[in-house]
């Protein structure tokens, strides 16, 4: 099989997103637009992938790394002016190239490999992927002739108004022979209402000279949407999150409403786990099956095991081991792990702390940097002070353990095995195993205060 290389424009300013960040790093479902592209280029099977910068270009290439290869654009001229700037990389180079815009991140493998399979299939130098679309406005149209052989790509604002009239456009991607692509480059000019170097015109050097030409229209027009302003980018988010959902029900998850459901593109998801409204999965969260997520609940980059019950929270950056429960209204911070069968209740906060198994923070507790050992009840009120002023402390807390109500643990400090810590008691020295430590004032009683209190203020 003949390699395939791809040549990704993100050379442009975008300067109608109005933002300081460079267009294709905005996010699409959890994920920057250009991570989008090379990812999918990456599943086809694309050797080397070049993306031409420009405009902010150390933002770009910091983000991708050596994932790509990168070109410079310095001087905005043009599509095929872009292209141009990769020819180092890929003039010798025997094989099929893609060429892509970097803000079009809906295209999905199946459609690419498509337009790759059928580029080969009819032995073309070219091949443009099309899309018909209700609202052409704005794209270049595919000229056609009578057998559907394909003369050339006329861009919107060169068109006459018979041409405006054709739904086929051109979606700014394209299959070349990577020899015959570097041939027509030279050939192009810039003879235009714009002045620029237009891709689209090698289609019409490569007709001229009788090399065959081929359009695959993509069957969703969807995957079109390309990304020029916020709205366009909320309309692509809306769209891929809608696909995202639908693989997963069609895998075997429920999501009660896909309408007030948000999940990111590298979410997974084990079959017969429910997602209820109001949940936001983001990043790399992995949950397992038979789980109920939700109802209004965020996890980012959260691992969860099997069957595992989470509501109402916040989740961050931590493990959640089998059939743990969750909420309602936790927050558990970056660097937690809720061993099996552990309960973190209502109203907990926990931070880089490990809840062994079967232990219970019910409600109403801070734990952080903390160790907690299996089978330990931690009571309503319950805190571990961590911190000094200057330094964070841990706690630690071994199998068995019970940590009365209303308890201040002062860090660092140890509670033994099957230690007891009396309720409303201020911890600064370590427990022995299966010791009781008792640590707050003796209660004193005034009998009668009340009465004479009362009766003192009357007089007064």
């Amino acid at each position: 099989m003949e390699k395939m290389y791809a040549v990704v424009l993100a050379a442009g300013k975008g300067t109608r997103m109005k933002s300081r960040k460079h267009k294709v790093l905005h996010p699409v479902c959890g994920k920057p637009i250009i991570d989008h592209i090379v990812d999918t280029l990456e599943k086809i099977g694309v050797a080397e992938t070049v993306v031409v910068i420009g405009h902010d270009a150390e933002s770009v290439q910091g983000h991708l790394g050596d994932r790509v290869k990168f070109a410079r654009q310095e001087e905005q001229l043009g599509t095929a002016h872009a292209v141009m700037q990769a020819e180092a990389f890929l003039s010798d180079a025997e094989g099929t190239t893609l060429v892509l815009n970097g803000d079009h991140p809906l295209f999905t493998a199946d459609t690419l490999s498509k337009l790759v399979e059928a580029h080969r299939k009819n032995r073309s130098a070219a091949t443009i992927l099309t899309a018909d679309l209700p609202n052409p406005a704005g794209y270049g149209r595919v000229i056609r002739r009578e057998d559907g052989h394909v003369v050339r790509v006329v861009e919107h604002k060169d068109a006459t108004p018979a041409e405006r009239e054709i739904t086929e456009v051109n979606t700014g991607t394209f299959c070349f022979d990577n020899r015959k692509l570097w041939k027509a480059l030279s050939q192009v000019d810039n003879n235009n209402a714009q002045g620029e170097y237009y891709l689209p015109d090698v289609i019409h050097v490569l007709g001229s000279q009788s090399e065959a030409v081929g359009a695959q229209q993509m069957e969703d027009h969807e995957e079109a949407q390309g990304i020029n302003n916020r709205v366009q980018l909320a309309q692509a988010e809306q769209i891929m999150r809608q696909r995202i959902l639908e693989q997963l029900m069609m895998d075997g998850v429920t999501v009660v409403d896909p309408a007030a459901t948000y999940i990111d593109a590298d979410v997974t998801i084990g079959a017969d786990t429910v997602i209820e409204p109001g949940t936001i999965l983001r990043g790399n969260t992995r949950i397992g099956e038979g789980c109920v997520i939700g109802p209004n609940t965020d996890l980012t980059d959260v691992e969860v095991g099997t069957e595992a019950v989470i509501r109402q929270s916040v989740i961050q950056k931590s493990r959640v081991d089998d059939h743990v429960a969750v909420g309602p209204f936790a927050y558990i911070r970056p660097g937690s792990h809720l061993e099996e069968q552990s309960k973190v209740g209502c109203f907990v906060d926990m931070k880089k702390a490990r809840l062994g198994k079967g232990s219970k923070v019910s409600h109403l507790g801070y734990v952080g940097d903390a160790d907690v050992g299996e089978d330990v009840n931690v009571g309503c009120g319950a805190l571990t002070v961590n911190y000094d002023g200057f330094h964070k402390h841990r706690t630690i807390i071994e199998d068995g353990a019970f940590i009365g109500c209303n308890v201040n643990l002062i860090a660092p400090v140890t509670v033994g095995k099957g230690a007891y810590v009396a309720a409303g008691s201020t911890v600064t020295d370590d427990v022995p195993a299966e010791a009781l430590a008792i640590a707050r004032e003796r209660q004193t009683t005034k009998r009668e205060y009340v009465r004479k209190l009362n009766q003192k203020l009357k007089n007064d």
